[in-house]
């Protein structure tokens, strides 16, 4: 099965895909990693993209493709994927389209997580992360057990630079600019499936996971 999230960020994607993973036992790959994983490991794709994103730029779809595309062909996502982070684009899903029609494959589901905005904002600037092992907590909702320590690790927590109200509010603008397109591009293939993860309704990341899955189940 090949499921795609889609989701602003604070949406609760990390969580709902984490679960989803562990239930339906396919791995959970982010765009970021992969990024992360080829830049570190040097490859050519790796070296290309680190000059993008050096610059602040943003990698090219050609080059995101080459690099998922690369992504797909290991063996561990041969059974299926969740994809995070891509496509970003209606170049980028067109494209996912025609590499995964060469293996007779196709995207089954595109789960697209919606939440307020305060609530947004409220998660992220309550955000921290674990300076050592990138272990995400939040204040609110799933706070440390001990307050600035990592329960994993026992480094200290800190808030992003980023993640205060003006930054998100403007990354938030950016996120619906650019995927409007493609939540109407899915929607119209009939493999949406639209989930609100809000505590006003009392539903957060890990009630809309099971709604996913029995829904799944039910197909």
């Amino acid at each position: 099965m090949i499921i795609i999230m889609l989701g602003a960020p604070g949406t609760g994607k990390g969580t709902v895909a984490g679960i989803l993973s562990k239930k339906l036992n396919i791995p959970q790959v982010s765009t970021g990693d992969i990024f992360r994983k080829n830049i570190k490991e040097g490859t050519k794709l790796g070296i290309l993209s680190k000059e993008y994103i050096e610059k602040g730029q943003l990698v090219p779809d050609e080059v995101t493709i080459d690099i998922v595309t690369e992504r797909l062909k290991e063996k561990d996502v041969q059974k299926g994927i969740i994809l995070d982070g891509f496509p970003r684009t209606i170049k980028q899903a067109e494209a996912l389209d025609k590499i995964l029609q060469k293996d007779q494959k196709k995207v089954n589901m595109v789960i697209n997580l919606t939440t307020p905005e305060d609530e947004i904002i409220e998660r992220i600037t309550n955000r921290r992360v674990c300076i050592e092992c990138k272990s995400i907590y939040n204040l609110i909702l799933s706070p440390p057990k001990e307050e600035g320590k990592c329960d994993k690790c026992g480094h200290k927590l800190i808030q992003r630079k980023d993640d205060n109200e003006d930054t998100i509010k403007s990354r938030l603008e950016n996120y619906f600019s650019e995927t409007s397109t493609l939540v109407e591009y899915y929607e119209k293939k009939g493999i949406l499936f639209t989930a609100t993860v809000s505590k006003e309704i009392n539903k957060l990341g890990e009630d809309v996971a099971e709604d996913i899955v029995t829904y799944i189940n039910s197909k």
